[in-house]
C-alpha cells in the first residue's frame, strides 16, 4: 500500500510541476506576443530584432519575406502597424515550441493608405536557450465573426 501511495504522490507532483512549467511558458510567450504588437506599432526594430529569429518568415497579404525585410518594412514605415486590437487569443506549448493564434483587427498604414483588416495571425515560437524566438508570423484574412477554437 505504501508503494502505491508513493507512486501516486510522485505522479501527482510530476504532473503539477509539468503543468506549472507549461503555464509559466504560456504566460511568457503570451506576453511576448502582446509586446510584439506594441513594438510593431512603435516601430521598435531593436526589440523586434531580439524577438525574431534570423531565419523567421513573415506571410502577409502581399507577399512573404524574411526577418531583415520585415524589420526594414517596419523601420521605414512601408507598413506601419498602428494598432492591433486583439479580440481572441489561444496558445499551445509543446516542448520548446509554442503556437499562438490572435484574432485581431489591424489598423495599419500600407504605402500611405490606412487599412483596417480582420486577421487571424498565427505565430510560431521556439525556445532557444533561455529565451523564446519567433520563427513565423502569418496573417490570414478572416471575417469579423471568425472565432479561434481553443
Amino acid at each position: 500500500m505504501k508503494i502505491k501511495h508513493i507512486v501516486f504522490c510522485f505522479f501527482f507532483l510530476a504532473t503539477n510541476v509539468s503543468f506549472a512549467q507549461s503555464s509559466k511558458e504560456e504566460a511568457t510567450v503570451l506576453k511576448l506576443s502582446k509586446d510584439k504588437w506594441q513594438w510593431m506599432a512603435d516601430k521598435n526594430v531593436e526589440k523586434l530584432k531580439d524577438l525574431f529569429d534570423a531565419k523567421a518568415k513573415f506571410v502577409h497579404m502581399s507577399g512573404t519575406w524574411k526577418t531583415d525585410e520585415e524589420l526594414e518594412i517596419i523601420k521605414t514605415g512601408s507598413i506601419w502597424y498602428k494598432e492591433a486590437k486583439v479580440h481572441d487569443i489561444a496558445i499551445e506549448v509543446s516542448g520548446n515550441t509554442a503556437l499562438v493564434w490572435n484574432r485581431i483587427t489591424l489598423v495599419a498604414m500600407v504605402r500611405g493608405n490606412e487599412a483596417i483588416t480582420e486577421f487571424t495571425v498565427t505565430e510560431v515560437y521556439q525556445k532557444q536557450g533561455e529565451s523564446w524566438k519567433m520563427l513565423a508570423l502569418t496573417f490570414s484574412s478572416v471575417r469579423d465573426t471568425h472565432q479561434i477554437k481553443k
